[in-house]
């Protein structure tokens, strides 16, 4: 009677022993890494010998789960990844190596109690990601003075960059002063000293940052200034009239005298060069000067945008002008090349006084 009862009750505890429900007992913390690093991710399983214990990967809301292992075994073919069982803690111990940011993400270990049980815990993968600038950020613009700008900046990476603004040369910004924080940088009106190169920066405390320079361009009429507004020649020299030009477009330059428009010729010669896409300086040389030329030369540039001139006299002198005078001295007939010096004044002088005598008499 005593061996059944004994029978009875080592059947009843190993019953309850049978049917007691696995627990997930530990699973690792959050887990932040970087790219190309190392992470373990583990799961305890108290009375999980007999139940499926898998990891899986889920994506954001649970959807599109992925198996990774099950049990004491992986399923993922990826040299990257390994399994290790700990049999005295019951631990199942996920590695992943040569982390990339596709791996970010929730790691679930589940159990599987029944067709329609399981318990499950979860861990977050997150992989700090250097900072990239979005597609949707400005690139560059183009707008006509005194219309409102907007330069927008957005960036990805982890943990979330944030982003500031410098323009070229660490020139002040619209906004005063040489940095300014935030993804979007407004101009209410600008200016065409607006122009030019900005920086968008993003950081994070991860690698370098990222920078994309975004170019500004202002569309603005033509502003003309002369650096010598009146300028003095003896006849029969050459002499030079300058103009600077700023203007966005570039604008189409002419030079007129009497309001009639000059072209190249025997008796001037007409030169543009560009020193940037707003700056062109002009010049038109008059050459061996006679009377008529003598009197006032207008500068004129004009784009989409607008029109603007400035004159410049050329009124005769008696004493030659160097340069370009200085380069060749006309004497008579023929040509005498001279350099600089109290002779070559003294001569040239005389040579003009003779000529101006010679033509008034």
């Amino acid at each position: 009677m005593k061996l059944i009862c004994f029978v009875i009750l080592l059947t009843f505890f190993h019953t309850i022993t049978c049917q007691r429900t696995p627990t997930i007992s530990y699973i690792s913390q959050e887990q932040i890494k970087d790219i190309g690093g190392t992470v373990e991710l583990q799961c305890s399983v108290q009375y999980g010998q007999d139940y499926p214990v898998l990891w899986i990967k889920a994506n954001k809301g649970g959807l599109d789960q992925l198996p990774l292992s099950t049990r004491t075994s992986l399923i993922i073919r990826d040299s990257r990844f390994a399994l290790r069982y700990d049999t005295a803690t019951s631990t199942y111990t996920l590695q992943i190596k040569d982390i990339q940011e596709t791996d970010a993400g929730h790691y679930q270990c589940q159990v599987f109690v029944s067709l329609n049980s399981r318990i499950s815990a979860e861990v977050e993968l997150q992989v700090r990601r250097p900072p990239f600038i979005s597609d949707n950020s400005t690139r560059s613009t183009v707008v006509s003075e005194g219309q409102p700008v907007t330069l927008e900046c957005y960036a990805g990476g982890f943990p979330q960059p944030k982003i500031s603004w410098r323009r070229e040369n660490n020139a002040i910004l619209p906004t005063g002063g040489s940095t300014y924080k935030g993804n979007v940088l407004k101009i209410p009106s600008v200016k065409k000293e607006d122009r030019g190169t900005y920086y968008c920066v993003a950081e994070n405390g991860v690698g370098r940052g990222a920078r994309r320079n975004i170019n500004v361009e202002v569309e603005f009429s033509p502003v003309i200034t002369a650096p010598r507004p009146r300028l003095g020649q003896a006849l029969q020299y050459d002499m030079d009239l300058e103009c600077h030009v700023e203007a966005y477009p570039p604008p189409a330059i002419i030079w007129l005298k009497d309001g009639q428009q000059l072209a190249n010729n025997q008796h001037q010669r007409i030169s543009h060069f560009a020193t940037a896409d707003e700056y062109t300086d002009t010049t038109i040389r008059i050459i061996t000067i006679e009377k008529r030329q003598y009197g006032d030369y207008v500068c004129r540039a004009e784009n989409k945008l607008g029109t603007d001139e400035t004159k410049v006299e050329l009124f005769e002198t008696i004493i030659p002008v160097c340069p370009p005078a200085c380069g060749q001295a006309y004497y008579g007939t023929g040509v005498l090349p001279v350099s600089s010096g109290p002779l070559v004044a003294l001569i040239l002088m005389i040579a003009a006084i003779f000529r101006n005598f010679n033509t008034r008499y």
